[in-house]
């Protein structure tokens, strides 16, 4: 069974929506990633926000009122028209819905707390369902009437890549022909506090793979697929999942499970490794996630493949992260730039000469060649790993 991502929408810190996303990338732009303490008074660190005007929930849906929320409405609307025309063709019962994310609406509940300890009770209009982590799936199939399964899955940093699987199993079963599936992550106070308490923040922009790597940048984004058998610009070919438990949150150093899901993701789109143009990597810039990520992709790859991690422009968007990365595949395949222009890999830094080699992609590369096939990469805490290949159709 053939299936097709016929739509994507997204907002991040390299932009929002197709166009500004990608020409961004593709410039090596990190402007969106700036320096604030919002999110964890009296110690500033680089995060990837948002800058746009977000939709408002009224307030027929005002349980589900919160930023979270707002980001996968203004994704939706971009993508409103191929899930209007699916519902056309297939009915409401017939479509489902199945995000990723690791926090949801937190943010409104910490905000919330704080009204509280002020005034001394919880500002009106708060509820428990903004910050549920199922509540993104269920506020979209609320707002779009649909009947199909709607369900929201949480693996930490892999859990809109997770969600992807679930969504191709749903259509492979026969239970739903078209599903609207990806993730949504916003800053908040938990994530950003909680990863500086790991030390796994960088005090600066982050630099993947580069020698003086300390850390992440987190960012906030939201992307959203439709993905069904109808014919559409972009086929998701395979699906690669492991889970080695190695750690609560550091990878297996030799990387053997990242490696084996790689390799099932391209036995499943039955690729072989040269046959991929472009490799977007996890690439967090931790000092232990890239040196496990270049020796399981060295060990596939070699240092052919052309590679990069988009964190260095968006900040790591934790459970959106795969969904959002996987939508960058798509805008490098659905266009029709016979140059071939990868998206680079931008550190400021020089390249970790300790690390396995790896062809990573400079600002105004060209593969002199269209890009055909791409795979992405995420791994999440507890070694909880993902790849996927998608391809043009």
């Amino acid at each position: 069974m053939k299936l097709y991502l016929n739509d994507v929408g997204m907002l991040c810190a390299a932009g929002n929506g197709k166009r500004e996303v990608l020409a961004r990338l593709l410039a090596g732009d990190r402007s969106g990633l700036v320096f604030t303490d919002r999110f964890s008074p009296g110690r500033p660190f680089a995060v990837g926000r948002i800058d746009a005007e977000l939709p408002e929930i009224g307030d027929r849906f005002g349980y589900y009122r919160c930023r979270n929320n707002r980001l996968l409405l203004a994704a939706l609307e971009q993508i409103r028209d191929t899930v209007e025309r699916m519902v056309a063709c297939f009915g409401k019962d017939r479509i489902g819905c199945v995000l990723g994310t690791s926090t949801s609406g937190v943010r409104n509940t910490e905000l919330a707390l704080a009204h509280q300890a002020q005034n001394g009770s919880l500002p009106d209009g708060f509820h428990y369902k903004q910050q549920q982590m199922g509540s993104g799936a269920d506020f979209l199939a609320a707002c779009l009437n649909l009947g199909g399964p709607a369900y929201t899955l949480s693996t930490a940093c892999s859990s809109s890549g997770r969600a992807i699987a679930s969504a191709r199993r749903l259509l492979r079963l026969g239970l739903c022909d078209a599903v609207i599936v990806g993730g949504a992550d916003t800053l908040c106070n938990l994530t950003v506090n909680g990863f500086a308490a790991l030390e796994s923040l960088s005090g600066g922009l982050c630099k993947p793979f580069g020698a003086h790597r300390d850390g992440i940048n987190i960012g906030e984004a939201v992307s959203l697929f439709v993905l069904s058998r109808v014919q559409g610009p972009v086929e998701l070919l395979g699906i690669g999942a492991t889970s080695d438990a190695y750690h609560f949150s550091a990878p297996d150093p030799d990387g053997l499970a990242v490696g084996r899901a790689m390799h099932l993701a391209l036995e499943d789109a039955g690729k072989r490794s040269e046959e991929i143009d472009y490799l977007n990597l996890h690439g967090t810039a931790t000092v232990l996630n890239d040196s496990m990520e270049s020796k399981a992709v060295n060990a596939l790859f070699g240092d052919a493949v052309p590679a990069s991690s988009s964190k260095g422009m968006t900040g790591h968007t934790l459970g959106a992260a795969a969904a959002l990365e996987l939508g960058f595949c798509w805008l490098l395949l659905n266009r029709g730039d016979e140059r071939g222009r990868p998206i680079p890999n931008v550190s400021d830094d020089t390249d970790d000469p300790l690390l396995a080699p790896l062809n990573l992609a400079r600002p105004g590369d060209e593969l002199k060649r269209r890009i055909d096939t791409c795979q992405s990469n995420s791994f999440a805490f507890g070694g909880n790993n993902i790849s996927i290949v998608v391809g043009r159709a």
